[in-house]
C-alpha cells in the first residue's frame, strides 16, 4: 500500500490545534513530546488536560529543569493507549508503513532540519533532535503527514528525503532513530472513569514531587550560570533560555490547565499560584535575553524569588486540599 494512514479523516489543511496551544497563552508551545500527544488525544476527541498531573514532578537537574513527558503508563492508564519501544533493524520508514497498517502511530527522533513548520528557527538552518508522530505515509510520492509541537503538518519531496536520509553517502552510518509506536484500544474509557483515574493520578504524582522547592535550587546557581553564558555566542542563549526557564513555565501553566479541569473548588488558589509560576518564568526570559545583551546581571539573584515563594504555596495548598478529598471519599 502507497499512501496509509492512521487516522485517515486528518487533514493538516484543516487541523485547528487545541486550545492549549492557544496563541493566546503563557506559553503556546510547551515542548515537543507533551505538545504532540497534546493534539493526538484532541484530533481523537479525548481531554488532552487529564494527563498533566504528571507536571507536579518537574524537578530542577543542576543545569536544566526536568524535560517534562508524559509518563507511557498514564496514557495507558487514562486512555487505554499502549506506547512501547519499536525496534529499527531496516530502513525506518519501512518499519514506520508497516505500524501504520496495524492502525499504530510511529513516534520518531528526527531531525528539525527538514521539518517546515519550524521554518524560521531552525528549518534548513540547524539541526536539532525532535520528536514526530507520523499519521499518514507515502513511500511512492515521498510524503508524509505530521504531528509536531503544536499542530498538525505535512512535508515532501527533499524533506522526505532529508528526514530519511534516503540520499546520505553509501558509507554513512546506518540511520537509527529512537522510535515509539502507539497501539490505540477498540474504545477509550469513558468520560468518569477517565476523570476518577486523574484524580488518582493526581495524588500518585503529587507523593513523588520534589522534597525541595526546584525553583529556589535553580534560583541560587542562576545568576552565575547566566554569567558564563554571556561569554558564549547569543545563539546558546535560546537552548538555555528553552531548558530552564521556558520549561518550568510551560510545566506550570499545564499544571493549572490541569487543575481548572479537574473543576474543583479548593484548587482555584493552587491554580492561581502555578499560573503565576509561569507568569513570571515569561517575564524572566525576558530579563535574561537584556542582561546577556548588556552584560549587566545585578537584577537576576532576586528575580525568581517570587516564583519560588508560588510553588511553596501551591504545594502547601494541593497538600491540604488532596488530604481533605481523600477524606471525604
Amino acid at each position: 500500500m502507497a499512501d496509509t494512514a492512521v487516522f485517515p479523516a486528518l487533514d493538516p489543511a484543516g487541523h485547528i490545534p487545541h486550545a492549549l496551544h492557544s496563541a493566546e497563552r503563557i506559553w503556546p508551545e510547551t515542548n515537543c513530546y507533551v505538545d504532540l500527544w497534546i493534539e493526538v488525544l484532541a484530533a481523537q476527541g479525548l481531554p488532552p488536560e487529564a494527563m498533566l498531573g504528571f507536571t507536579l514532578t518537574q524537578d530542577f537537574e543542576g543545569d536544566q529543569f526536568t524535560f517534562f513527558k508524559v509518563p507511557l503508563e498514564d496514557l495507558e492508564a487514562l486512555y487505554g493507549i499502549r506506547v512501547t519501544e519499536l525496534a529499527i533493524f531496516d530502513r525506518p520508514e519501512r518499519h514506520v508503513t508497516e505500524q501504520i497498517v496495524r492502525g499504530r502511530l510511529a513516534l520518531l527522533e528526527l531531525d528539525s532540519f527538514h521539518l517546515p513548520d519550524t521554518r524560521g528557527l531552525t528549518y534548513r538552518q540547524e539541526h536539532g533532535k525532535t520528536t514526530v508522530a507520523i499519521n499518514r505515509l507515502d513511500l511512492q510520492a515521498r510524503e508524509l503527514d505530521y504531528f509536531h509541537n503544536g499542530g498538525f503538518f505535512t512535508l515532501s519531496g527533499d524533506d522526505f528525503d532529508g528526514l530519511f536520509q534516503l540520499k546520505a553517502a553509501p558509507e554513512a552510518l546506518p540511520f537509527l532513530p529512537y522510535t515509539e509506536f502507539a497501539k490505540f484500544p477498540a474504545a477509550y474509557p469513558d468520560a468518569r472513569t477517565t476523570r476518577e483515574t486523574a484524580w488518582r493520578l493526581l495524588r500518585h504524582h503529587f507523593a513523588r514531587r520534589p522534597a525541595s522547592n526546584p525553583i529556589r535550587a535553580f534560583a541560587t546557581v542562576f545568576p552565575a550560570q547566566v554569567t558564563q553564558l554571556a561569554e558564549r555566542d547569543f545563539s546558546v542563549f535560546h537552548k538555555y533560555a528553552f531548558n530552564t526557564l521556558r520549561q518550568f513555565g510551560a510545566n506550570f501553566e499545564l499544571l493549572a490547565s490541569h487543575l481548572a479541569w479537574l473543576n474543583h473548588a479548593a484548587f482555584a488558589e493552587p491554580e492561581r499560584q502555578a499560573i503565576r509560576i509561569a507568569e513570571i518564568a515569561k517575564s524572566t526570559q525576558f530579563q535574561l535575553a537584556r542582561a546577556v545583551a548588556r552584560k549587566r546581571f545585578e537584577p537576576l539573584p532576586a528575580v525568581l524569588e517570587p516564583a519560588a515563594e508560588a510553588w511553596d504555596l501551591l504545594m502547601t495548598d494541593l497538600a491540604r486540599t488532596l488530604h481533605r478529598s481523600r477524606e471525604a471519599a
